[in-house]
Parts: C-alpha cells; structure tokens; sequence
C-alpha cells in the first residue's frame, strides 16, 4: 500500500479518498494538519500508486488495509477521514479497532442503496451494462463538479480512465455494501461522528449542490445515528479541494471538542 506520512502531534490524522481517486486529493489537508498533528493518506487497492486486482476491491477489503496501515504504523489515536466512497471505507475500519479511533469525519458522503443487498448490486450492475462503463463514469464524475475548470477535467479524466479495470466491479459492491454493512458499521462506532456535506444526489445518479437548511434521506440518516451535521454551500462533491479552508477549520473544531 502507498502511503504518505507527515508531521507530529496526537491524535493523528488517516485520510481515506473516494473511488476512482488518490491520496492526492488530500494535499490541502495534509499541508495543514502536518503543522500540528500526525498525518496519513493512503491509496486504496488498485488506486494511485497501490496495486490491486479487481476482485480484490471492495468496501471489506479496503477497510481492512486502512486498520492495518494504522496498526502498522502503531498510532496510539486517530481520526478516520474519508471523502465519498471513503466515508465507507473509514466505517468499516473503525468497525475493526474501535479502541483507537478518536473520532470519524465524512466528507460529501451519501448512500447508494438499502434493502436487500444482492438487488442492490445487481441493479447497480445492470446501470454499469446499461450504458457502458466508460459512459457511466464520466457521468458519474462530470456531474461532481458545478464550475468548469481544468481540475475538475483532470480529476473526471483520471477516474475513468484509472478505474476502467476495477470500476465496473467495485461499484456494484459498493451498492452492497450500504444496503448490507452500513447500519451495522454505524451502530459499531463509539466515537464522535463530523458529517461535512456539500452535495446530495437522488436515484439517478443527478447531483445538487446544498444549500443551508436543505436535508436528504442520507443527512437524515446521519442525524439518527448522532452525527455532527455540516453544510458547505456553493461547491460541488470534492468538498476538501473547493473549500480547503472550510473543510480544515470544521475539522479542528471537532477534533477540539
């Protein structure tokens, strides 16, 4: 597994990035927090610099590297931080060292499916054959973004083309997962919980961006299993790269608390 570690200070911060994505997307936040605290990010199997078949991704596994990355490195506490599919993934690894783990953040996370969990994957399967993988991704990533720019067109042309192998395999699992695995995961966390949300989606895969007030079937979600709501208004799904200064001050409120 690649992965950068910097910086000094307790608790540490894990960063864990979404699908189709890398540790780079977290460089605001490393640049920051290293000042003051441990930090890690790492690549996701068969993401970035970190190989990886594709029967190997799934929500399971990669919980599963994240709590032996942090038990390799021996940190003493820390916070998982994920953003989109890995506001899964840090779940899931809180789920197998809930001693540890000082506190969660999500960051623009949301839920794909409820209910049973193979229609769940089979119907995220069938979107995938429906239209093509190719087609579907970049759907799927243009539809993050609300302001043209080049990062936005960097970031849409690296995950189709970076997830084209694993894509059509991890999606449908990552459907399962949050039909499956997601409440269990919520009701094994004993720590404090920061939802940062910027966006919401309904079932067609269409993307809006939030507004102060606004509420959806996942942020009420949230708030019935206690989590810590916040609403960044005006930017599309990668929160963290939009509004680094926001997503960095909410941060350091909860880990003061």
């Amino acid at each position: 597994m690649h992965f950068i570690r910097a910086g000094k200070g307790i608790p540490a911060f894990v960063f864990v990035h979404g699908f189709a994505c890398t540790s780079d997307d977290w460089r605001a936040q490393l640049e920051h927090f290293q000042k003051t605290n441990e930090v890690v990010a790492c690549d996701l199997r068969g993401h970035g610099k970190t190989p990886g078949r594709p029967h190997e991704c799934s929500i399971e596994h990669y919980g599963g590297d994240v709590a032996a990355l942090v038990n390799n490195l021996e940190l003493k506490r820390f916070i998982l931080i994920g953003h989109s599919m890995g506001c899964r993934v840090v779940l899931e690894a809180a789920r197998l060292i809930p001693e540890r783990t000082a506190g969660v953040v999500l960051v623009d996370g949301s839920r794909n499916a409820t209910g049973d969990p193979d229609d769940a994957e089979a119907n995220a399967r069938a979107t995938i054959e429906k239209l093509g993988y190719a087609p579907f991704a970049e759907m799927l990533f243009r539809q993050m973004f609300f302001t043209p720019s080049a990062q936005a067109d960097a970031i849409v042309a690296r995950a189709v083309k970076s997830s084209a192998e694993f894509g059509p395999h991890l999606w449908p699992r990552i459907s399962r997962w949050d039909a499956g695995s997601m409440d269990a995961a919520f009701d094994a966390i004993r720590a404090p919980v920061l939802a940062i949300q910027s966006t919401t989606r309904n079932a067609q895969l269409q993307r809006e961006m939030l507004k102060p007030g606004d509420t959806s079937p996942w942020m009420e979600f949230l708030k019935s299993r206690n989590a810590r709501l916040e609403i960044i208004p005006d930017v599309g799904h990668f929160t963290m790269l939009e509004a680094p200064q926001r997503v960095n001050q909410l941060v350091a409120e909860f880990v003061s608390r």
